[in-house]
């Protein structure tokens, strides 16, 4: 059981939380180095990208619910040891199986440390402090992802070896997240040994299904936004707009996931249930922006979409997990979080490699057009639905 001398460890897990999602985002504005080093198209690059959401789905899938039964503390330990692993392909890379490796092993990282460290935070925090936990906890998530591009564009520019020290330094910053996990306390009473985990699917009960379905399209387009940011935009930073700053890249792609913590922090006020239609719209407002430009080949757009549109994932992202948990029966919410995040993470590996697919016969800015076009309407079905379906509550 968890003391109150103990609490004080959910900034510990916060910070491995970061950590550990900091090394999913860190190849970021490397991709464009790993291309001239071992020659492979842009439409490589979507999949090499979504390698890693393929990863995190497959987890979900199997064992998103698993750290209830075994315990946070070895899941979170697992992780840890995925996302080291991961940090060594990235070393050790010769071709691209190991950066298909690498990728998928931070997938896999990013699926157990999802769920498993924002229950984990929230359960270590002190008696009356579940509001800023929570915040702590979408904070780290966000920020660590923000983190990575940031870490790895600064030191890929003005540091040696730049597709080495980023990820000799993850693996430091690994190294001494797993010694604060394995010192802290175990939150689950009644934790069975790890070797019992047993894959479980999620489940969707039909009370929840009527809500599932628009929330869960708002957080696929959301997801989608970054996916491409995260994916695409170094490449069109490059060749389209002349920005070959590792460091600037960096930044552009971290920007959209720090606006996104603050576009969360926009939700206790508004309600899960305003936030998401209102999220929805500040969405097709950054989406708007992307387009406008990839159409003018313009630079001051494109950093306006990375905060809009930030914003505005981040908005529907806790709107839909509000609104969905709310609605799910006390047995089954884990499950249905798991699959809502599945839905999420397909958002950024379908559309992403569409975009990689239309880049060869279209080019890179009309690729992107066409994915935002795609992505405004599936915003606005899901905004009108769910605005439609508040209205409908309140008068009955």
């Amino acid at each position: 059981m968890v003391t109150d001398r103990q609490h004080r460890g959910y900034l510990g897990a916060a910070a491995a939380f970061a950590v550990c999602m900091a090394g999913t985002t860190l190849p970021t504005p490397l991709y464009g180095l790993y291309q001239e080093r071992i020659g492979f198209s842009e439409l490589m690059v979507t999949v090499v990208f979504a390698a890693y959401a393929f990863g995190v789905i497959g987890v979900l899938l199997l064992f998103g619910n698993v750290s209830d039964a075994v315990g946070r503390r070895p899941v979170l330990l697992c992780g840890l040891a995925c996302a080291g692993a991961s940090a060594v392909a990235f070393l050790a890379e010769q071709g691209l199986a190991w950066l298909f490796a690498g990728r998928l092993l931070s997938g896999f990282a990013a699926g157990l440390f999802t769920g498993t460290a924002t229950a984990y935070v929230l359960e270590l925090a002190p008696p009356g402090g579940r509001a800023r936990a929570a915040f702590t906890a979408t904070a780290a998530n966000m920020g660590g992802l923000g983190c990575g591009p940031l870490l790895a564009g600064l030191l890929a520019q003005y540091a040696p070896r730049p597709l080495t020290l980023p990820f000799a330094v993850h693996l430091v910053l690994l190294a001494a997240s797993f010694a604060v996990v394995r010192a802290l306390p175990e939150s689950v009473a009644g934790a069975r040994p790890l070797r019992t985990a047993r894959p479980r699917r999620p489940v969707l009960p039909a009370e929840v299904r009527g809500v599932f379905v628009p929330a869960g399209i708002a957080a696929f387009t959301g997801f989608a936004l970054l996916g491409v940011f995260t994916s695409v935009t170094p490449a069109f930073l490059a060749q389209d707009l002349g920005v070959r700053n590792h460091a600037a890249v960096g930044l552009i792609v971290a920007a959209a996931f720090f606006a996104s913590t603050g576009g969360q922090l926009l939700v206790p006020r508004l309600g899960a249930r305003r936030a998401i239609p209102l999220g929805c719209l500040v969405l097709i407002g950054g989406l708007g922006l992307l387009a406008l430009s990839l159409a003018t080949h313009a630079l001051a757009p494109l950093v306006l979409a990375a905060l809009v549109g930030g914003t505005g994932q981040g908005m529907t992202l806790r709107g839909a997990v509000g609104e969905v948990a709310a609605a799910a029966p006390d047995a089954h919410r884990g499950g249905v979080l798991s699959a809502l995040f599945v839905v999420a993470y397909l958002g950024i590996s379908v559309p992403v490699i569409g975009v990689g697919l239309l880049t060869g016969p279209l080019g890179l800015p009309d690729a992107g057009l066409v994915f935002t076009a795609c992505m405004a309407v599936l915003a606005a079905v899901s905004g009108a639905f769910l605005l439609h379906r508040a209205r409908v509550t309140s008068a009955t």
